[in-house]
């Protein structure tokens, strides 16, 4: 029962991080994001694209991870997404590794987090 509980809790937990994380990069800081890509020159569309799809991404692994339907492939999809964001910020801007509130290296635990979700999902399967 215990595990039931923290399950949950995990979950939760994730989805908060990418609702709230999708949600401040469409609405409350885009400007953050543009500003990172520019960076790397890039801009127009594709910024557009990279922020505005970045944060709908974010929000729908988010609401779907609260559907608990499909929580593997959720589950897999989240590893997908934060390595392929860990690497092109990476790209962008490797600083981002020595930053001191830990944009990319919080990844690290946030992964581990949820292989534990997808290993309880298939166990409970």
């Amino acid at each position: 029962m215990k595990t039931h509980k923290l399950y949950f809790y995990a979950c939760y937990s994730l989805a908060f991080i990418w609702i709230f994380t999708g949600l401040t990069s469409v609405f409350f800081a885009p400007d953050i994001g543009f500003d990172i890509l520019a960076r790397a020159n890039i801009e127009g569309t594709l910024a557009d694209a990279a922020v505005y799809g970045g944060g709908i991404l974010d929000v729908c692994l988010g609401v779907w991870l609260l559907t608990q339907r499909y929580t593997k492939l959720c589950c897999m999809l989240q590893c997908s997404v934060i390595v392929i964001y860990s690497l092109l910020l990476t790209w962008i801007d490797a600083s981002f590794w020595l930053h001191p509130f830990g944009p990319v290296t919080k990844n690290v635990p946030i992964m581990v987090l949820i292989l534990w979700v997808y290993e309880v999902q298939h166990e409970s399967h």
